[in-house]
């Protein structure tokens, strides 16, 4: 079993950054892909963004050139660094974790509270 917390939610003004991070402990070899999903008000949880084992990352449209995930080094850790928010990426973000040889979650986090406002 996988436990993900997560951490580093705010309140930022538009225009400004913010990093959060997810703390993976428990069975490191069930976990091969870490990344984020997100909850904005009135909406379903959408994607944003992935990083592998290997380092490779992808993210979603919404957020590519703004949103930056990475893990350490022990990759036990992922964080996502998220620059020049808009109000729209107002959300509670979810960590998730997939297992090896299958990219769908299936570990999630609680949830942070993100809010871009002035």
């Amino acid at each position: 079993q996988v436990q993900l917390e997560e951490s580093g939610g705010g309140l930022v003004p538009p225009g400004g950054s913010l990093r959060i991070s997810c703390a993976a402990s428990g069975s490191r070899f069930n976990v091969e892909s870490m990344g984020w999903y997100r909850q904005r008000p009135g909406s379903q949880r959408e994607y944003v963004a992935t990083i592998t084992s290997d380092d490779l990352t992808n993210y979603a449209n919404s957020v590519k050139g703004r949103f930056t995930i990475s893990r350490d080094v022990h990759q036990t850790t992922v964080y996502l660094q998220m620059n020049n928010l808009k109000p729209e990426d107002t959300a509670v973000y979810y960590c998730y974790a997939a297992r090896p040889y299958n990219p769908n979650p299936a570990y999630w986090g609680q949830g942070t509270q993100v809010t871009v406002s002035s």
